[in-house]
């Protein structure tokens, strides 16, 4: 025996006919043969089966109750056996917060990149979020009003209603002098009474200056007074020239110590890999928990008669002979002041989307006559039709209520991130001008480009070169599968089984491992023929990595591409389960018994 080859004797596996054949290690090599010959018994209930099988009895009994042990496989002996890894067509998960970004890993260190050189802005209004110290802003405030008047101010309040009375107290009692008051420069002195019914600005100013070199320290020190009492923001008013038309406007400046917004208050801490998660409830849109859809009763299909009047019944059977619901509805037919006789089709559509949506915070008071004859009332809030339907889909345990209710369910986008899954803070951090959601949208060859071109400084060079350059070399291996046009963000239950299986092709190459026994299951399934030459060669690199792949394959150009092939047959079902010809593509073309090699001979004549 070599000890370069994997030596199978006596294989009994399903239909094969106690079979020997001896294949060598490290080399590509095509298992061929007609349906049903015999080709996956040999390649993934014998030769992965067992090589599996083995990897876990090496592991200690506490890890292996974690682990599905595999049956022996029916054989008499196998030798030269790898840890092995089957690449099927049947493991694509049905998970809906599975993406390709996430299969690949590619968005792991998408996550590390956006934290690490990723470049905050106000969700808002779009600006730059900066962390700034003391001294950074006195230095911005003394370049932009060089030699100008100027109030240092500390924005405590910002369009907030209220009258603000004990606020002003104690703005007072701690030695304040003056404060301004949406736009109004007033005395504390002076007695002010604020509208409660209206929206205030209040500042406080801290200090009047005239911005020169000179003044420098007193604008650090007024700065450092207005960010402790504003939680780390100031403004700074720049007062008209003393020859400027009267009711010329200042100029007003915003800063901010903490990763914040001046202006809209939207704060970030510092970025962290898990913000840009939506499975981790740092990062995930609140309203679809990251998710990027919710799912809602399509409650307007319930109508099927836009004739009948929410008295007749308009919304069907789904609420039961009981009479709670029709009661209700009266109660908010009433509310908003309609017929409860009135067909649906003629309701204002205010009134429509109220009995679908409902009230929200709003509540309505209901007449209630009970089955016992009694009269009541209560005040209650009202969800709306798609709530109430929704909750009894969740909840109940009749099936057949179940499957009528899932004939309406349908998935929308959230109205929230739109499909984005984020929080509009994380969404707003950007790298190269896009955000996370933008590069997670192009195609792989899209996203590729963009890296490539990505131009970075040189401290986000000297943080971020070696992630960049993991993200290109994973996103090129996709490219070089054929997958190029697939994005990261594309649900990875709606791929094919080709699909998933040159992903997972692609994830095995970038985890650089040698030694391996890969096993794959016609990776050229769903490819076009002109991307076939990029799929080989992926198969050849990870075949010169140190690795044997074993393909059981149909296609022309992989079984001439093999350094070995593995001819099963002659026939299918019990006709087939035997090793019809081994050996080098040109053995097999030799070979008269062969229908793989005649087949191969004609196409090459």
């Amino acid at each position: 025996m070599s000890d370069s080859s994997i030596v199978i004797r006596g294989a009994r596996e399903h239909n094969l006919r106690d079979i020997d054949v001896e294949i060598p290690r490290d080399e590509l090599v095509v298992i061929t043969g007609l349906s049903g010959s015999g080709k996956s018994s040999l390649a993934f209930d014998t030769i992965y089966a067992e090589g599996q099988r083995r990897y876990v009895e090496s592991l200690s009994s506490y890890a292996r109750q974690f682990l599905g042990q595999m049956d022996k496989p029916d054989l008499d002996s196998i030798d030269g056996l790898s840890p092995a890894v089957s690449i099927d067509q049947k493991t694509t998960s049905k998970n809906p917060r599975s993406t390709v970004g996430t299969v690949t890993e590619i968005y792991d260190y998408l996550r590390l990149l956006f934290a690490r050189v990723g470049t905050p802005h106000c969700p808002e209004c779009g600006r730059v979020i900066e962390r700034q110290t003391t001294d950074q802003v006195a230095d911005k405030i003394l370049e932009a009003g060089q030699d100008r008047r100027a109030l240092v101010l500390a924005p405590v309040v910002s369009d907030r209603k209220g009258e603000f009375a004990k606020l002003l107290d104690d703005l007072r009692r701690e030695g304040f002098s003056r404060v301004r008051i949406d736009g109004e420069v007033r005395s504390l002195d002076d007695p002010i009474e604020l509208d409660k019914k209206f929206r205030h600005t209040i500042e406080v100013v801290v200090d009047r200056i005239v911005i020169r070199e000179g003044s420098v320290g007193r604008i650090a020190e007024a700065v450092e007074q207005a960010t402790k009492l504003a939680h780390g923001n100031v403004a700074v008013y720049l007062l008209p020239d003393r020859g400027a038309p009267e009711g010329t406007p200042g100029d007003l400046l915003t800063y901010s110590l903490a990763l914040a917004c001046p202006e809209h208050g939207h704060s970030i801490d510092d970025l962290q890999p898990r913000d840009f998660s939506f499975n981790a409830p740092y990062g995930a849109c609140p309203e679809c928990d990251g998710l990027g859809f919710k799912k809602v009763v399509d409650a307007e299909a319930l109508i099927e008669d836009p004739n009948l009047s929410i008295e007749e019944g308009v919304f069907g059977s789904f609420f039961g002979k009981s009479n709670y619901y029709p009661q209700i509805f009266r109660a908010l037919a009433k509310h908003l002041k309609v017929d409860p006789a009135t067909p649906w089709r003629d309701l204002p559509a205010r009134v429509k989307k109220i009995f679908l949506d409902g009230l929200g915070d709003k509540k309505m008071r209901v007449d209630y006559h009970t089955q016992d004859g009694r009269d009541t009332h209560w005040f209650t809030k009202y969800s709306g039709v798609r709530n109430i339907l929704y909750e009894r889909y969740i909840e109940t345990t009749n099936e057949n209520t179940k499957a009528r209710l899932e004939r309406y369910i349908r998935e929308e986008p959230c109205r929230a991130c739109h499909g984005a899954r984020l929080r509009p803070e994380m969404l707003a951090v950007t790298v190269g001008d896009k955000s996370i959601h933008d590069v997670c949208c192009m195609s792989c060859r899209e996203s590729l480009e963009f890296f490539e071109a990505l131009e970075l400084n040189e401290r986000q060079q000297f943080i971020g070169g070696r992630i960049v350059k993991e993200i290109m070399e994973r996103l090129r291996f996709l490219v070089d599968v054929g997958l190029d046009y697939l994005t990261l963000d594309r649900a990875s239950a709606t791929l094919s089984g080709g699909e998933a299986q040159r992903i997972r092709l692609a994830t095995q190459i970038g985890a650089g491992l040698m030694g391996v026994l890969y096993i794959l299951d016609e990776p050229s399934i769903g490819l076009h023929q002109r991307d076939n030459e990029r799929l080989i060669a992926t198969l050849e690199r990870l075949r010169d990595l140190g690795n044997t792949v074993i393909v059981v394959e149909h296609d022309e150009d992989t079984i001439r591409a093999a350094d070995f092939v593995v001819d099963m047959g002659p026939g299918a079902g019990e006709s087939g389960g035997e090793v019809v010809c081994a050996g080098t593509p040109a053995d097999i073309m030799a070979c008269p018994a062969s229908l793989t090699g005649q087949y191969l001979s004609l196409i090459h004549l």
